[in-house]
């Protein structure tokens, strides 16, 4: 690259010495400048790397000052590299307690192109790192893992508690009142033989059953000629955990619906 710089700034001093040529004047500015360009020592900007767990992290590191490595939305918290008992070839690695970054550093006529060390965030994350040695300057990476922000979303997600069996019940009614289809329960549309207790003609049509909880949706119709006042005592077992009628009223010739839920495996 100096062979370059040299070439452009002796033919820029020679084009910027026809001061009557214009054209040469300009030509010769920009080998001039070309030449600072290529002198210029190259300047490494912040790198941001994406990475995994497990994964390798590929970057560049500082050959005469400090390497800082900082994780986004996590921290280091251990660093393991080998010793290779020689000076010239062993580097330094500080894991830096308050913000949990990595600094590193590489001693003078540091003998190889790249180095490479483990590191563990408190995450639980582990990232292998190789870096080579280029560049003055000091350097910053930042590495970002796409999991955390899908660990840090279920964070914030609200936790929902465990419901008790008398609340999942009522929640089962209402669901069977819309006639909805809940998730973890298998509903069947089913019309059986109706049972007559009394005057009550008593068809289940349909099952809502799960693995805790089942829900079943009675129609009762009135065969008598007097109107009747439906109870849950009426229409369901002592073991039922909720009880919805639709029309607790029942005139004669009149047909209801009714909701009940009970544990799985008892009736």
């Amino acid at each position: 690259m100096s062979v370059f710089a040299i070439g452009c700034a002796a033919i820029g001093a020679v084009f910027l010495s026809r001061i009557y040529c214009l054209l040469s004047r300009c030509l010769g500015a920009a080998l001039l400048v070309m030449s600072f360009v290529f002198t210029a020592a190259p300047a490494w900007a912040d790198q941001t790397v994406m990475a995994a767990d497990g994964s390798q992290v590929d970057c560049a590191a500082s050959a005469k000052d400090l390497t800082r490595i900082s994780l986004v939305e996590d921290e280091f918290a251990s660093v393991s590299k080998i010793s290779t008992g020689n000076p010239q070839d062993d580097f330094s690695v500080v894991n830096e307690p308050v913000r949990g970054d990595i600094y590193l550093s590489v001693p003078e006529g540091f003998g190889r192109q790249a180095l490479s060390f483990f590191a563990t965030s408190k995450r639980g994350y582990v990232y292998k790192f190789v870096c080579r040695i280029a560049g003055d300057q000091a350097v910053q990476v930042f590495i970002s893992n796409p999991a955390i922000a899908k660990d840090k979303a279920a964070e914030a997600a609200p936790q929902t508690a465990a419901l008790s069996p008398q609340d999942g019940a009522v929640e089962l009614v209402q669901a069977m009142y819309s006639n909805q289809v809940v998730e973890g329960y298998e509903m069947r549309q089913r019309a059986l033989r109706p049972v007559y207790v009394g005057n009550l003609a008593v068809q289940m049509i349909a099952e809502y059953r799960g693995a805790d909880l089942t829900g079943r949706v009675l129609r009762i119709e009135n065969k008598g000629g007097a109107p009747i006042m439906l109870t849950e005592a009426t229409v369901a077992p002592s073991s039922a955990l909720a009880v919805s009628i639709a029309e607790p009223k029942l005139d004669p010739g009149k047909v209801t619906t009714a909701y009940l839920v009970s544990q799985t495996g008892r009736q």
